[in-house]
């Protein structure tokens, strides 16, 4: 099973990691438990994918401080709470963190498979777009400056003429770069070029 429909249960109570475990293993979902927020980022260097649930009031590490560890860190695992319920402020507390969404205990089980799902989903789209993003970068790279700079140009929306006059080089000279861009890039048009560029932030300072 790909480590991207993987769900990270982080709990310190015993039965209710066996409980999501049973419950997940039966949606044919794949589980890892933890038994403290720290032991989950122990393990993290061996993490590849998945979503997360966790506990939000947990002894040495609570939820909220896993997520705002989880972003100090850049990593984008869809994390969902479980809560209390009395706890919609700690819920809502923890959306504002960056969690994907929140659960009551006791939870629904078709609640909970919902929304183990579309994390699921979700990281699977993510981890696509940063594979996409990785390729439009490497083909980027592989553009010489002039290249980059016809480029540039492109996807400002300048006709050839005025890409030639702002490079002080021929219209002609524009069009053959222009074609080594396109091909280099694996571009059908200047549209997928403004996409690429939108996708993998080409021009864009950090």
């Amino acid at each position: 099973m790909p480590a991207s429909r993987l769900v990270h249960v982080i709990d310190d109570d015993e039965a209710l990691r066996d409980s999501l475990r049973f419950l997940l293993t039966s949606a044919k979902i794949e589980v890892k438990t933890y038994e403290s927020a720290t032991a989950f980022l122990a393990a993290l260097p061996q993490i590849k994918g998945g979503c997360i649930i966790t506990d939000v009031k947990m002894p040495q590490l609570s939820g909220i401080e896993l997520l705002r560890k989880l972003k100090s860190m850049s990593i984008d695992l869809p994390v969902i709470v479980m809560t209390g319920h009395s706890d919609v402020s700690i819920a809502v507390q923890a959306m504002k963190e960056g969690a994907v969404d929140f659960l009551e205990k006791p939870y629904d089980d078709e609640s909970l498979l919902g929304a183990v799902r579309l994390a699921l989903d979700r990281y699977g789209k993510e981890a696509n777009k940063l594979v996409e993003k990785a390729q439009i970068r490497e083909r980027f790279n592989s553009l010489s400056r002039r290249e980059r700079e016809v480029l540039e140009g492109l996807i400002a929306g300048h006709p050839n003429k005025i890409i030639a006059s702002n490079l002080k080089i021929s219209p002609r000279t524009v069009e053959i770069y222009r074609a080594h861009v396109m091909t280099k890039m694996n571009a059908d048009n200047i549209s997928d070029l403004v996409r690429m560029s939108l996708v993998a932030r080409l021009f864009e300072k950090d």
